[in-house]
């Protein structure tokens, strides 16, 4: 009886996965690409090409891992690049030094964070990327970062290309950092560098228009930041979409969190449709 029960179990998990080709896509598409060294260490990205879009230059979408800026893993967001590289977009997963792997502080990760984009806007005509249409999207530390991407202005590598904006086009933020203040999180590490460093205290006129999700429980982010984070958007003239999912912690989007994986990953899609970000796929 407990071996049939296990079967039925089992049967039952890949009934369920078999049924999802649209939220998870099988896609096998990809190329890894070192975007920056670092002494004789080397920080890479892994590219999803467009299926079936367009023959012209794609939109690309580059995501972010969370960990504190401590740890992290690029298969956070594989099944999201999966997903809109399926729906036209060129998706990227962009690795970056952590303190668990490089003994780095989280200032360095946003200067990867930024190297990242520059070499996908730097090589967009070899990538099939049009360079104004970058969305940048993480989750946690690596919303920060994708969020820090477009509004901080400090915290450039020098071997960089400087003359390139690491600026997005768009932002998408899961329950991301955005107070680094003396009540917010991270302080204890950015300390009284957080004026150059926090993305609430640097919405300026022209911040890319931004969709933010985050859940009503959050542990580490509370909703009247991201309440605020809003409202001080709208106040500089630009857009930023609150989307709070009732009694959901933090992490509550990720891909074994079916339900709501699928629910952001749909306002997502409707979000980039909005703004134009994704073409109608070729017949």
């Amino acid at each position: 009886m407990k071996n049939t029960l296990i079967i039925y179990a089992l049967t039952g998990l890949l009934l369920f996965f078999l049924t999802l080709p649209d939220l998870v896509a099988q896609h096998t598409n990809v190329s890894i690409e070192t975007y920056k060294n670092i002494g004789e260490d080397s920080l890479a990205i892994h590219i999803y090409q467009a299926q079936n879009g367009p023959k012209e230059k794609h939109a690309a979408m580059i995501f972010f891992f969370g960990g504190g800026w401590v740890g992290g893993s690029l298969s956070q967001f594989e099944p999201h690049a999966k997903y809109f590289a399926d729906k036209g977009l060129i998706t990227v997963l962009a690795d970056y030094r952590v303190k668990n792997r490089h003994q780095t502080r989280p200032f360095e990760a946003l200067e990867d964070a930024k190297s990242a984009i520059r070499y996908l806007k730097e090589n967009g005509e070899r990538l099939g990327i049009d360079s104004a249409q970058i969305i940048a999207a993480g989750g946690s530390a690596g919303g920060h970062l994708a969020a820090a991407t477009a509004l901080i202005s400090k915290y450039n590598d020098e071997n960089d290309n400087l003359s390139i904006s690491p600026k997005p086009a768009a932002l998408v933020l899961f329950n991301p950092v955005l107070d680094n203040g003396p009540g917010g999180y991270g302080f204890e590490r950015i300390g009284e560098a957080y004026p150059d460093f926090s993305p609430l205290h640097n919405v300026r006129k022209g911040a890319p228009p931004t969709l933010l999700f985050l859940g009503t429980e959050d542990q580490l982010i509370p909703v009247e930041t991201a309440q605020y984070y809003k409202v001080v958007m709208e106040k500089v003239g630009s857009t930023c979409d609150l989307k709070l999912y009732e009694g959901q912690g933090h992490g509550f989007f990720n891909f074994q969190h079916q339900k709501y994986y699928e629910s952001t990953i749909l306002e997502t899609e409707k979000f980039l449709g909005e703004l134009g970000y994704l073409k109608s796929k070729s017949p």
